[in-house]
């Protein structure tokens, strides 16, 4: 008999906590989406088919969460400018941080379907197909919506095309370069 698939729930939780946290832009948030995402996964666990990939059927399962909240809480008043995060926030310590608080503002400025595209082609290696499968769209919208996003990125960091992003993050660098991060 196989391994139960709920052991491997728990090998993903990282990637998904960076997925949720990049989509929901909070750390309470995006701990309640891990959550019930978990939560929905244990108890669906019948309807995953072994032999699948469990971490794109996690990955579903916590983007089509995100979106259900998000339209349950389309009529709350939304931390839109920052201004209460950045009351919580540290001051960075060296340039790193400050390129990275550079590129969390510009990523936070990208539409949800870019930074998702970025997010699971860029940083979290998930090839355009997969992607696709994931949003329950076209490959071909998948890569429109990353190289939009991409392209955006650099225009409100003002990048041009031959400038690299001073950056130690790997997933950062992925997100704006389009390779997988290593």
């Amino acid at each position: 008999m196989g391994s139960d698939p709920r052991d491997e729930i728990v090998e993903h939780l990282q990637s998904l906590r960076a997925f949720a946290r990049s989509l929901s832009r909070n750390a309470a948030t995006a701990d309640d989406l891990v959550q019930d995402t978990v939560l929905k996964a244990w108890s669906n666990i019948d309807k995953f088919q072994p032999g699948t990939n469990m971490r794109a059927w996690l990955f579903t399962i916590l983007r089509n969460t995100f979106y259900s909240m998000r339209r349950k809480r389309s009529r709350e008043v939304a931390d839109v400018d920052g201004e209460m995060a950045g009351r919580l926030s540290e001051k960075p310590a060296h340039d790193g941080h400050l390129v990275m608080k550079d590129f969390a503002a510009a990523f936070a400025q990208l539409p949800d379907e870019q930074r998702e595209a970025l997010l699971l082609v860029g940083a979290s290696g998930f090839s355009y197909e997969e992607a696709a499968d994931m949003c329950g769209c076209a490959v071909g919208t998948i890569k429109s919506r990353a190289n939009r996003g991409r392209k955006r990125l650099s225009e409100i960091m003002e990048l041009s095309e031959d400038e690299p992003l001073e950056a130690t993050d790997a997933a950062t660098m992925a997100v704006v370069s389009g390779r997988p991060a290593a």
